[in-house]
């Protein structure tokens, strides 16, 4: 396990203002996600997504894992909960294979954080 900061996501109402915000402030570029429920982000340094329909959330961030079944395993033997259901685009082949595997879990004591599996040709 890395644990480096590998993807963010920006949970937010309207993923077409955020785009309209954050590219103006920072330069971002932007690119749709299929099935509409977003966009990709490219940044200088670490890659990330926006999507719409979470009104009030913040900043998810993702660490990097090797292997994210070995690391969900570990949260929950540390004590942490993962959360139901797949994180991310887990749940799309096509999005898989794009930006690889995530889910959201707790730590130990219930602060929320991501876990990232790069797509195997990026990983590592």
């Amino acid at each position: 396990m890395t644990g480096e900061i590998s993807f963010f996501e920006l949970g937010v109402e309207d993923a077409d203002k955020a785009r309209a915000f954050y590219g103006g402030l920072f330069g971002w570029t932007f690119e749709p996600v299929p099935p509409g429920s977003g966009y990709s982000v490219t940044t200088p340094n670490i890659p990330g997504g926006v999507h719409g329909g979470d009104s009030g959330a913040g900043a998810y961030l993702f660490f990097e894992v090797d292997d994210l079944d070995v690391a969900l395993a570990r949260v929950v033997a540390l004590g942490g909960m993962v959360e139901a259901g797949p994180g991310g685009h887990d749940d799309h082949a096509n999005s898989t294979a794009r930006f690889g595997r995530f889910r959201f879990c707790r730590d130990d004591q219930g602060s929320p954080f991501g876990l990232h599996q790069p797509p195997a040709s990026e990983a590592g």
